[in-house]
C-alpha cells in the first residue's frame, strides 16, 4: 500500500530541512497535524495586521475565521487534498515551533505537471530569512520528489517584502493579473511569477548556502 501511494502521489508526506538562517535559527517543514490548532490560531489572531492585507477575503471576522475551533475542518480538507495528490500542506517550524505554513497547491499531472506555491510566516520571524529558506526547501521538493515541470506564485505589487523573497530564490515575472483576487475586501491586481524545470540549476537550498543566506547544519 505504501509503495502504491508513494508512486501515485510523489512527495507526500514530506519532512524537509533542516537549514539554518543567518539569525542562527533552524528552519524545517513537516505535514500539518490536527494538534496544530492552538499554535495556528494564536499566531494568526496575534498577527492579524501583518497577515490580513495579503490574504483572500473571507466570511466573518478575522478572529472567527482563525479561531482554533476552525482548524480541524481546515486540516481535514487539506489532508484530503493531499491524499488525492492535489496539494502538499506543510508547517514551517523555526527551532521546532510552529511559525507559518507553506502550501504547494493545485498540483496537476500529465502533460502540464504544474502547481502553485504559497506561504505565510509569523511576524516575529519575518525579516530573518525564514520565508526564503522555506521557499527554497519547497522548490527543491517540487522539482525533485514531486516531479513538477512548472511552479508559479502570485503576489500583490504592493507586497515588496514577499516580492523580495520570491526574487531571492529565482522566480521571474511573467505578467500582471488585473483584479485577479478578492483580497482584504477588494479585487486586487497580482503579479504572476514562475519557474520551470529548464531554469533550475542545481539545488535552491545549496544556491542560498553558497550565497551565505543560509547554512546547512
Amino acid at each position: 500500500m505504501n509503495v502504491f501511494r508513494a508512486a501515485q502521489h510523489p512527495g507526500w508526506p514530506a519532512h524537509l530541512g533542516p537549514v539554518r538562517v543567518a539569525s542562527g535559527q533552524t528552519v524545517t517543514m513537516r505535514p500539518i497535524r490536527l494538534r496544530d490548532a492552538a499554535a495556528w490560531a494564536r499566531i494568526r489572531i496575534r498577527d492579524r495586521h501583518h497577515l490580513e492585507p495579503w490574504e483572500p477575503t473571507g466570511r466573518g471576522t478575522w478572529e472567527a475565521r482563525n479561531h482554533a475551533s476552525n482548524w480541524p475542518s481546515l486540516w481535514s480538507s487539506l489532508k484530503a487534498e493531499a491524499r488525492h495528490g492535489a496539494m502538499i500542506p506543510l508547517v514551517i517550524e523555526v527551532d521546532g515551533a510552529f511559525s507559518g505554513q507553506l502550501t504547494i497547491g493545485n498540483i496537476v499531472r500529465g502533460a502540464l505537471r504544474s502547481a502553485w506555491i504559497g506561504y505565510w510566516v509569523a511576524q516575529e520571524v519575518g525579516g530573518h530569512g525564514v520565508a526564503t529558506a522555506a521557499l527554497a526547501l519547497g522548490l527543491d521538493h517540487c522539482f525533485g520528489p514531486v516531479g513538477l515541470h512548472r511552479v508559479e506564485a502570485t503576489v500583490r505589487p504592493e507586497n515588496h517584502r514577499s516580492q523580495s523573497v520570491l526574487r531571492n530564490v529565482g522566480f521571474r515575472e511573467e505578467g500582471l493579473l488585473r483584479r485577479y483576487l478578492d483580497v482584504d475586501g477588494d479585487w486586487r491586481d497580482h503579479l504572476l511569477v514562475a519557474l520551470t524545470l529548464e531554469e533550475v540549476e542545481g539545488s535552491f537550498v545549496e544556491r542560498l548556502a553558497r550565497s551565505g543566506r543560509i547554512s546547512l547544519p
